[in-house]
């Protein structure tokens, strides 16, 4: 398994993981893995969103009516009226 060194470490950040790896009785170590990866996580699911807010748009403006081309509105209700 990959060893990650991280240097510069400000003392606040670090007695600050020191206490959440107690609370949750982990290593320090296990923490900061834990950590980076709900970080991964979080980063992954906002892309995956905004891909999906994207596609909505993106549909939404290729469904808008074509000038001089009846809306599906119209026509299902011409439709109904018969």
């Amino acid at each position: 398994m990959p060893i990650l060194h991280v240097r510069n470490v400000p003392k606040l950040t670090y007695e600050r993981l020191q206490q959440q790896a107690m609370g949750r009785q982990t290593s320090l170590s296990a923490e900061v893995v834990r950590l980076l990866d709900y970080a991964l996580y979080d980063v992954d699911s906002q892309r995956a969103r905004r891909e999906v807010l994207e596609t909505i748009h993106r549909r939404r403006r290729a469904s808008r009516p074509v000038k001089g081309r009846p809306d599906s509105v119209v026509l299902l209700r011409r439709d109904r009226s018969r």
